[in-house]
C-alpha cells in the first residue's frame, strides 16, 4: 500500500513529505524532533517541525486515527477549544516494506503545557483551583456541542495561560463521539471519568512529592464536578421574568459574563399574565466582541466595551416587533443594529453635553449610562429607563467626576 496524506490543507501534504515515514515515530533522528514537553499518552507521540510550523506526530492504527482526525474537524468547525487538526498519514512502511501504524498529525498549540509540566515545580492550591476551572469550562462547552469526551482528564488536556487564567484544550478526541444532544446518563458517565481520573493523576503526582501538601487529591477530583454543576446551570436554564424587570435580565448576563460565558439570544413571549421575558443563554467564542460590534454598528470599540455594547443591542432587539431568530420574514440582525444606532445610541451619547464629556469617546460615555442605569435599577428594584439613567447621571455623576478631575489649588 502506498504512502497516503489525507490534509485539510494542500500545503500540508508536501510540507509533510519531508519527514521519515518510513521510521517508527519512536527512532525519528533528533535533527527532525522539536524539544517540547510532552504528557502521559498511551501512543508514541513527538513534536516536529514540518516547514514553518511545529507539528504534533501521534502513532496509532488506522481506523482511530481516521475517525479521531474527523472528529478534531468537527470540533474545530464547531469552534470547540481543541488542537488543530492537519493530517493522517497512512499506509506507512520501514525499509524492508513491513507495515508502520499509521500517524495523526495536529498543529501544536503554541504557549501550550501539558499538566505534568506545570508541575515541575510545587504548584500553588490557587493556581490548581484554576486549572480545575479552566477544565470544567472545556468540559461544559463540549456537552453542550453534544460531544461526549469518553476519557476527561488532565493527561488529555493542554493548558494555556489566558489573562491571568488558563484556557484549557482537548488533546485527545481518540474515545469521543459526537451527537445531536447528550442525555443526563451520557454526561453523568463523562464527569464522573474526569473526577476518577483527575482524582488518580493527583495521587500520583502526591506519590512523587509534586503536589503542594495541602492539596486532597480526592477532594480536587469532587470539585470538578461541582464546578461543572454551577456552569451547566447558569447555562442551561430557561429563565422568564415579568415585565419591567429587565435589571434580572442584566443581571443574568452579568453572571454568565463572570463566569466566562456571553449571550446569543432572548425572546419576548406573550402570557396571560402580561409579556414575560425569556432568556436563553448561549455559548460564543471569546474574544469575538469588538468584530461582532463594528460588524453590526460600525462602531469600532475597545474589547469590554463591545461586550457591554453587545449584550444592550441583544436585549433592544428583543423589544422589537419584527425581532424573530430564525423567521425569515423577521428583521435582520443588521438592520435592527442600524436602527438601535440611530434610535438609541446616537440620542443618548448626545444628551450628555459634550462640555461635561472630559476625554470620553461615544461608546465610554454609552457604557458608563448602562452602568448607572444598572446600579439605580438594582437600588430600586425596578428598571428605571435608561432616560432617568441619563439624567441622574448627567446630574449627580459628571460634576463630581469633574471636581475629582480638577487639579488641587498649590499652597502659597
Amino acid at each position: 500500500m502506498a504512502l497516503q496524506i489525507s490534509a485539510t490543507n494542500p500545503e500540508h501534504p508536501v510540507l509533510l513529505l519531508e519527514l521519515p515515514w518510513h521510521l517508527p515515530l519512536e527512532e525519528w533522528p533528533e535533527e527532525y524532533l522539536v524539544p517540547l514537553p510532552r504528557g502521559i499518552s498511551r501512543h508514541v507521540v513527538r513534536y516536529a517541525r514540518a516547514g514553518d510550523e511545529v507539528i504534533a506526530v501521534k502513532e496509532l492504527a488506522e481506523r482511530p486515527a481516521l475517525r479521531e482526525y474527523e472528529l478534531l474537524r468537527d470540533l474545530d468547525r464547531l469552534g470547540i477549544p481543541a488542537v488543530d487538526p492537519l493530517a493522517v498519514v497512512t499506509g506507512r512502511a520501514d525499509a524492508e516494506d513491513g507495515p508502520l501504524e499509521s500517524v495523526l498529525v495536529t498543529r501544536h498549540l503554541g504557549g501550550s503545557m501539558p499538566y505534568r509540566s506545570m508541575f515541575e515545580t510545587t504548584m500553588r492550591p490557587a493556581t490548581m483551583h484554576r486549572l480545575m476551572d479552566a477544565l470544567a469550562v472545556l468540559l461544559v462547552r463540549l456537552h453542550l456541542a453534544g460531544f461526549a469526551w469518553g476519557d476527561c482528564s488532565l493527561s488529555n488536556t493542554l493548558f494555556r495561560r489566558d489573562a491571568g487564567a488558563y484556557a484549557a484544550y482537548l488533546v485527545d478526541a481518540e474515545t469521543g463521539d459526537l451527537h445531536a444532544q447528550l442525555s443526563s446518563g451520557q454526561r453523568d458517565y463523562d464527569l464522573d471519568l474526569a473526577r476518577v481520573n483527575i482524582s488518580g493523576e493527583l495521587l500520583d503526582l502526591e506519590a512523587s512529592g509534586a503536589l503542594h501538601p495541602s492539596v486532597d487529591p480526592i477532594e480536587f477530583g469532587m470539585e470538578i464536578c461541582a464546578r461543572y454543576g454551577r456552569l451547566w446551570e447558569e447555562l442551561t436554564r430557561t429563565s422568564v421574568y415579568p415585565a419591567g424587570k429587565y435589571h434580572y435580565i442584566e443581571r443574568r448576563i452579568r453572571r454568565l459574563n463572570d463566569l466566562g460565558f456571553d449571550v446569543a439570544e432572548m425572546q419576548i413571549e406573550h402570557a396571560p399574565n402580561g409579556d414575560t421575558v425569556t432568556f436563553v443563554p448561549k455559548v460564543v467564542d471569546a474574544g469575538h466582541h469588538q468584530r461582532q460590534l463594528l460588524r453590526l454598528t460600525g462602531l469600532d470599540t475597545e474589547e469590554n466595551q463591545a461586550r457591554r455594547l453587545l449584550n444592550d443591542l441583544e436585549s433592544w432587539m428583543a423589544t422589537q416587533d419584527d425581532y424573530a431568530p430564525g423567521d425569515p420574514l423577521g428583521a435582520r440582525p443588521e438592520v435592527l443594529a442600524h436602527r438601535w444606532v440611530r434610535d438609541v445610541f446616537r440620542p443618548t451619547v448626545r444628551a450628555v453635553p459634550l462640555q461635561m464629556r472630559g476625554s470620553m469617546d461615544p461608546a465610554e460615555i454609552y457604557h458608563e449610562l448602562l452602568e448607572h442605569r444598572w446600579y439605580l435599577s438594582e437600588r430600586a428594584q425596578h428598571d428605571i429607563g435608561l432616560d432617568t439613567a441619563v439624567q441622574d447621571y448627567i446630574t449627580n455623576i459628571l460634576p463630581q467626576a469633574r471636581e475629582t478631575l480638577q487639579p488641587s489649588p498649590s499652597a502659597d
